[in-house]
């Protein structure tokens, strides 16, 4: 009895129009329309984080607030016996009461400071205008003062838009304010569900990939820790080395040009090109081009003392990029969302490399071991 043979469906014909085209014009093709769907899909999630700009920066400030305090709500629950609400909300007032000490200390100094620069920077400028009639321009005072009144009609011309800018100014401000507190809130309970948060989060997932998620997203947590806890000394670094040369050169403003400093170095690159250029203007407005010159010295070399001591060693073991990737990733976070971007760029881009590198095979961290996921009962 013969055996039958299974019918198997005709392979379609291939498209005479493929057959016609080389295979490297069909593999880009294919390329092309995939990276278009990529690039679409990502131009529409920053779209979606710049419309939710507020809830973005404060629950990844809060992230970064939870990973600094972790240890010391740890520490707490271990030492001390708190509870983890107990141990967490410690963590968080604590944080709130050293960062307002600090701003209290610095307060009156920065506000006396700023009055006295005022009043340093009107002279400079009656000097200058000095100089402008009898040095080697000869500008009559006459021409000073056309000079002067076009700057006045032009600022009263525009008063409309200055007060627009302060409404926008005011606006800002009742974000900034919000923003804070959803931060206090999310640190606060990152710190007592925060692992049930990301279980939660990670049950969502198909089961298949629930584990090798978890597993990276635990080794982009250490990096973010790590990039978070060296960018804090290198800015303290940055701070109490130019405040020191600052206060050594006379310079005026001496504790606000290293708090400047020190919240200028969370930017890499650009703050610290930003402040150490405050630092070197304020003393050219107090005591001429020799000490500006002086500063300017003092601030290149706490530089570079940070770009090829501190950085190659702290920064570069711990976030594993390198300098060219740190600046790629400025540039295109200043261009994505200013300001914001270029602050939160490099911890991002830390992250993405190491759990890109982890779901590749190379696990930056194998000390961790592994931590098997255990699906909250919501999840489960």
């Amino acid at each position: 009895m013969p055996v039958p043979v299974p019918e198997t469906s005709p392979s379609p014909s291939p498209n005479p129009l493929d057959a016609a085209l080389p295979r490297s014009v069909q593999l880009s093709a294919a390329w092309s329309w995939r990276l278009l769907l990529i690039a679409a899909a990502t131009a529409a999630g920053l779209w979606l984080l710049a419309f939710f700009k507020v809830i973005a920066v404060s629950v990844t400030v809060a992230l970064l607030l939870s990973v600094l305090l972790a240890p010391v709500a740890r520490w707490l629950r271990r030492r001390v016996r708190f509870s983890r609400v107990a141990a967490s909300a410690t963590s968080v007032v604590g944080l709130l009461v050293v960062v307002g000490g600090l701003l209290t200390l610095a307060g009156s100094s920065i506000a006396n400071g700023f009055a006295d620069l005022a009043d340093q920077a009107s002279a400079g400028i009656d000097t200058l205008v000095s100089w402008l009639s009898t040095g080697p321009l000869q500008i009559s005072a006459e021409q000073i003062e056309v000079y002067r009144d076009q700057i006045s009609t032009s600022v009263s011309d525009n008063a409309s838009s200055l007060l627009s800018g302060a409404l926008s100014v005011t606006t800002t401000l009742g974000h900034v304010g919000a923003g804070a507190l959803i931060t206090l809130f999310c640190t606060l309970f990152f710190l007592i569900d925060g692992r049930q948060i990301w279980s939660w989060l990670i049950g969502l997932l198909p089961k298949s990939a629930r584990e090798r998620t978890h597993e990276a997203g635990r080794r982009g947590l250490v990096a973010l820790g790590a990039y978070t806890r060296t960018q804090i000394l290198v800015a303290l670094v940055d701070a109490v080395g130019i405040g020191i040369g600052a206060a050594i050169l006379q310079v005026p403003l001496a504790l606000p040009l290293a708090t400047l400093v020190f919240l200028g170095s969370f930017i890499p690159i650009v703050g610290a090109l930003v402040s150490g250029s405050v630092a070197v203007l304020v003393a050219l407005v107090a005591h001429g081009p020799v000490i500006a010159l002086a500063m300017f010295a003092v601030v290149l070399l706490v530089q570079q003392i940070e770009g090829h001591l501190l950085q190659p060693l702290l920064m570069g073991h711990a976030v594993s990029l390198h300098p060219v990737a740190v600046l790629l990733a400025v540039a295109a976070g200043t261009l994505a969302a200013g300001i914001v971007g270029a602050l939160f760029a490099v911890p991002i881009a830390a992250v993405v490399n190491t759990v890109l590198l982890y779901l590749n095979g190379h696990d930056k961290y194998p000390e961790l071991g592994t931590d098997p996921f255990v699906p909250t009962r919501s999840v489960a």
